[in-house]
């Protein structure tokens, strides 16, 4: 079955890696949870060294594409100056009331050449108070706001937790965000070019299927919502830098995942052909945490360090199996495989075998579902001369790449 799929959905793959960034009034707050209704006065937003080009340069030193700011979370700060709103930056000691976090995080994105995401909660505190038009018009204009005043937006991360029983005029919406910026990509919600993958700890299901009928709209929903038909949806595997918090907190950093944690993570992810977004939350001086931006630059050497130097990337189609075969013997651990997804995805089973020598039969060192944007086929270390790999569709490998 042919489903449309869009370039830039092709090219949301191949960012594979970003950072997400919470960063708001709840970041001065500390103890607060989602939903809690708790006062958080504007006098208490004051990041007085707030530099984003600092967030934004680690990201890009530990391998990151693109990233992506919290505009708004639930309790409905603004970190932009918002004419919709007194509940914003503008209100605040910071920079008398002067500043935009938005337009200091844009333009570090764009100076370091990422890939620019705002996330934005559709549901708010108190948002009971108007009626659903009103609601909606408050929507629009300050989504407007986020996409007419910051130039091209490449992404719009909605979060669903919190609208579960709340109905929104979703046909307005979406054509208005179409209309202001029609290369844009929508996570999750609505009219989505990508979505959820169901969990917030970054492991991606296998197989991982890129074309899907349905989607997991929030935390609190059981029941996946139907789309109405096969659709073309990337998967995104968001998780946190510490346990449980989000936004940043005194009490928590002994719970930084350790080197090994992420690197199972990315396996489980990008190794699966999904996207990973790793949160870290900024601290009260408006800069990364010591602790955590270390933790991301030691993870993007260890991947650097497993996956710069490829043994081979040579292979060619033989009697239906994809071979590649070393001029000399070598100890490898990992295939690296990618899928023609214009093609939809024909790969839905395969298995790696090596020959440990010249004569007698091959060992299978790995077996595979989905193959998609990537997977990588990870083993302990075999000593071999030729890998084989068995799939129901050979020809639609578009590389192979093995590393030691």
């Amino acid at each position: 079955m042919t489903v449309n799929i869009k370039p830039k959905q092709i090219e949301f793959l191949e960012w594979e890696f970003g950072l997400f960034f919470h960063f708001g009034i709840r970041t001065f707050y500390e103890g607060h949870r989602d939903w809690d209704m708790k006062e958080m006065p504007l006098s208490g937003f004051d990041p007085t060294q707030l530099d984003c080009c600092q967030w934004i340069k680690t990201s890009k030193d530990a391998g990151a594409r693109y990233a992506v700011l919290v505009t708004k979370h639930h309790d409905g700060f603004a970190n932009w100056p918002s004419a919709y709103t007194n509940y914003s930056v503008a209100g605040t000691p910071w920079k008398n009331g002067k500043g935009d976090v938005v337009r200091e995080f844009v333009d570090a994105c764009r100076k370091h050449e990422l890939k620019v995401g705002l996330y934005y909660s559709p549901a708010e505190f108190g948002s009971n108070k108007k009626s659903a038009r009103e609601y909606d018009d408050y929507f629009i204009y300050q989504i407007t706001e986020l996409l007419t005043g910051y130039g091209e937006i490449d992404y719009l991360w909605f979060d669903g937790c919190g609208s579960e029983d709340h109905k929104y005029d979703t046909d307005r919406i979406t054509k208005e965000i179409r209309k202001l910026q029609p290369e844009i990509l929508i996570f999750n919600m609505w009219d989505p070019d990508t979505r959820w993958v169901g969990n917030e700890s970054g492991y991606a299901h296998s197989p991982n299927d890129n074309i899907v009928n349905s989607l997991s709209f929030s935390v609190f929903t059981d029941v996946p919502e139907n789309l109405q038909g096969d659709r073309f949806l990337p998967v995104e595997c968001d998780f946190r830098m510490r346990l449980r918090n989000w936004f940043y907190s005194d009490d928590d950093e002994h719970t930084v995942k350790t080197l090994d944690e992420l690197m199972g993570i990315y396996y489980y992810s990008i190794g699966r052909g999904a996207n990973l977004l790793i949160n870290i939350g900024p601290d009260r001086r408006g800069l990364l945490p010591e602790a955590d931006a270390n933790r991301l630059l030691e993870f993007g050497e260890e991947i650097r360090c497993r996956f710069s130097s490829p043994v081979s990337t040579a292979f060619s189609i033989e009697n239906d199996k994809i071979v590649c075969e070393f001029d000399e013997p070598q100890v490898i651990s990992h295939v690296v495989l990618t899928e023609d997804l214009y093609a939809n995805e024909y790969i839905k089973n395969f298995n790696i075998k090596c020959h440990p020598y010249d004569y007698g039969q091959p060992v299978t060192v790995f077996e595979g579902k989905s193959v998609g944007r990537k997977t990588i086929c990870r083993f302990p270390h075999f000593f071999t001369k030729k890998i084989e790999i068995i799939t129901d569709n050979p020809a639609s490998v578009t590389s192979l790449t093995v590393y030691k």
